[in-house]
């Protein structure tokens, strides 16, 4: 099995104690409202949310990190860590995807910028893909799940996979969980970053809304 590649790791370098396990789950997000992700990146100090009807992954993994973000986007100040869940599938589809991230523009207020895809029966589809997520709410079901395996290790029997070599020896044998197929519905979701080989995205429309909240933001 080809092993997964994995660009912008060098700004995770620590691990945390992990989540339990149905309440922090994977999710999905799509990181196209911060631009082009590039090999190594600090994440930009922004949460973006994202909402999904329905989500099936397959080579599902999870285990502990930080991500480093700017504690003043405007100013670029100095980077502060940030405690993430990452979750990663070998491929995945999602129906019904809504993401949006609000931006404080002077003069103008909050504009949100909304994007939406995967609907009509064409799904978004998604390839290597990693996420990191700080807060999910969905109905999870598992198929071969395997929880409290040493993070370097998830990708031997699952397709899942953990840290690569370069990360610290902390996360690599850190707690993390695996399974061969993860089902997920009604997804809502907060995420600092995600990146992913490839991400087809059918239908795609995106639209700039004034403020801000329930009915503007995906949730």
């Amino acid at each position: 099995m080809e092993s997964m590649a994995r660009g912008g790791t060098r700004w995770k370098r620590f691990a945390l104690v992990m989540v339990p396990s149905v309440a922090a789950t994977a999710a999905i997000g799509v990181g196209l409202a911060q631009g082009a992700l590039a090999a190594s990146f600090a994440v930009s100090g922004q949460e973006f949310k994202v909402k999904a009807g329905h989500l099936v992954g397959h080579g599902f993994a999870q285990y502990g990190g930080v991500d480093m973000g700017y504690t003043n986007v405007k100013e670029g100040e100095a980077k502060a860590p940030r405690p993430v869940a990452i979750s990663t599938f070998r491929d995945a589809k999602i129906h019904n995807m809504c993401q949006s991230v609000v931006t404080d523009v002077p003069g103008l207020g909050k504009i949100t910028l909304r994007l939406e895809a995967g609907k009509g029966g064409k799904p978004v589809v998604a390839e290597n893909l990693y996420l990191d997520v700080t807060d999910l709410k969905a109905d999870a079901k598992f198929e071969d799940i395997d929880i409290g395996v040493a993070a370097k290790d998830t990708d031997r029997r699952k397709g899942g996979k953990g840290p690569e070599v370069k990360d610290s020896s902390i996360m690599q044998n850190g707690f993390a969980q695996q399974a061969r197929v993860a089902t997920l519905d009604n997804v809502e979701q907060k995420a600092w970053a995600t990146t992913a080989a490839s991400f087809k995205l059918s239908g795609l429309s995106m639209k700039l809304k004034k403020g801000d909240g329930p009915g503007v933001e995906c949730f």
